[in-house]
């Protein structure tokens, strides 16, 4: 890496809920934070339609408006909002250097806010996706979208603990929930299992794969085969939930900072602290839990507080 061409009180890397209230905290304690937006700018709700479950939003919010929004904001309190993506750290000494645009522009800071979130994993197919990207009733958060399918039949691909947590979640709103499952057994715990299996209208197709999500303006029906029989099927519903697992966007920390086996930061237990001193964590890049808006920007507010807190020590 090359030497720092700039030197950051505050750097904030990622742009989501937790981001941009990382950062409007951290400019109201005169940190002068810097944010470079990242890969998604926004994050994941600009993927979303309509937030109806983020407090304030009495008559609900798109998820892009939103993320407007927040920027703005944090804007207002003069952070210095940058188009760019973190693509190498360097945690070894007092100043932290982080390379951006693969080389392009390195900077090194006092205290780093992580903010770069979790991308959710799709199947891949045209169909599912065409339909992602225009609001057309394909979701990877049944919490975040189940309440628009009240009363209405959904299918769920997956087959781990969070899969059969979202299709007791819909099982509650929606009339029916067809959960198709990959292989002849489901991965979720026992416990879970048992759940769904126990729930009357939720039906489990095992050995299951899904062909094609139909539907032009938004989702009618859905295609699937047995991968053991080759028999083909057809489904008529309303909504289609992805659930087969989160991607942190962590790479680039690897040998760095301490990660989970999926690739979470593991951050201390009441804190937003990594091990690294003075590199803080926020929103999804550590949770695997809750993944809501509302808490990425409670742990961005902590972050900040922390950021805060760290530099106060120092004497800055």
């Amino acid at each position: 890496m090359g030497e720092p061409q700039e030197h950051i009180s505050c750097l904030i890397i990622g742009s989501g809920p937790a981001g941009y209230t990382a950062a409007i905290y951290a400019a109201r304690a005169d940190l002068k934070p810097v944010m470079y937006q990242g890969m998604q700018p926004g994050g994941q709700l600009t993927e979303t339609t309509d937030v109806d479950n983020f407090p304030g939003y009495p008559e609900g919010v798109s998820g892009p408006e939103m993320m407007i929004q927040l920027q703005k904001q944090a804007e207002r309190f003069d952070t210095d909002v940058r188009s760019g993506w973190a693509t190498k750290v360097d945690f070894s000494g007092d100043k932290h250097l982080v390379e951006l645009d693969n080389g392009k522009h390195v900077v090194s800071a006092d205290t780093v806010i992580i903010s770069t979130g979790a991308s959710a994993k799709w199947l891949g197919l045209e169909s599912e996706i065409r339909l992602r990207d225009i609001g057309g009733g394909v979701s990877a958060c049944a919490v975040c979208d189940g309440f628009f399918y009240r009363n209405q039949t959904v299918a769920i691909v997956g087959a781990g603990d969070t899969a059969a947590e979202e299709a007791t979640y819909l099982a509650k709103l929606c009339e029916k929930v067809h959960m198709f499952v990959r292989r002849d057994e489901m991965r979720a715990s026992k416990a879970m299992q048992h759940r769904v299996m126990n729930t009357d209208n939720i039906e489990v197709h095992f050995n299951t794969e899904t062909v094609e999500v139909l539907g032009e303006e938004g989702v009618t029906g859905v295609r699937m085969i047995n991968n053991v029989t080759k028999e083909e099927g057809q489904l008529d519903i309303t909504g289609f939930f992805v659930a087969i697992g989160h991607k942190p966007n962590t790479d680039i920390f690897k040998g760095w900072l301490d990660l989970d086996e999926q690739g979470y930061i593991i951050n201390q237990a009441g804190t937003s602290k990594t091990n690294i001193e003075g590199v803080f964590v926020s929103g999804d890049a550590a949770d695997k839990v809750y993944r809501q808006a509302v808490t990425a920007a409670g742990t961005g507010c902590m972050a900040a507080l922390d950021a805060e807190r760290y530099l106060a020590a120092k004497g800055h």
